[in-house]
């Protein structure tokens, strides 16, 4: 089995200006969460009901640290789009037990969050257009 701790993950993005920027240093949660459609092909007389997989869908999560450079590629990419991003959960390089995610996604939600005893915080949501390609050479 090939476990891996979560800290050695890389989430990158293309900015507006299309740079690939690593993000995984000011991250401190980032996620691939995919979903599956399904349409209800059940009949009269039957007693279970019966599906059709349907269209796939998948968002990316983050949450980290506020900074003023990362800050400046994000609030770019709300509205903007779509863009290019690379999510590594195990980490690089690329292999049999570290696979690669990338595809295209639109920045549509984004938001910094201050308080008078924790330090500033970012967060936001991805919303992946087309199909998410899982590489592992």
């Amino acid at each position: 089995m090939a476990f891996n701790h979560g800290s050695v993950a890389i989430f990158k993005v293309d900015d507006a200006g299309a740079t690939l920027r690593d993000l995984s240093t000011y991250l401190k949660n980032a996620g691939l969460a995919r979903s599956a459609d399904t349409a209800e092909t059940s009949a009269l007389g039957t007693t279970a009901k019966t599906y059709v997989v349907g269209l796939v869908d998948a968002t990316i999560p983050i949450e980290g640290m506020f900074d003023p450079t990362v800050d400046g590629y994000l609030s770019g990419l709300l509205g903007f789009g779509p863009t290019d991003f690379e999510y590594f959960p195990a980490g690089e390089p690329v292999g049999a037990t570290k696979p690669k995610f990338s595809g295209q996604c639109i920045l549509t939600s984004y938001e910094v969050t201050t308080g008078v005893d924790d330090m500033a915080t970012i967060s936001g949501e991805f919303q992946v257009t087309g199909a998410v390609t899982r590489a592992v050479a």
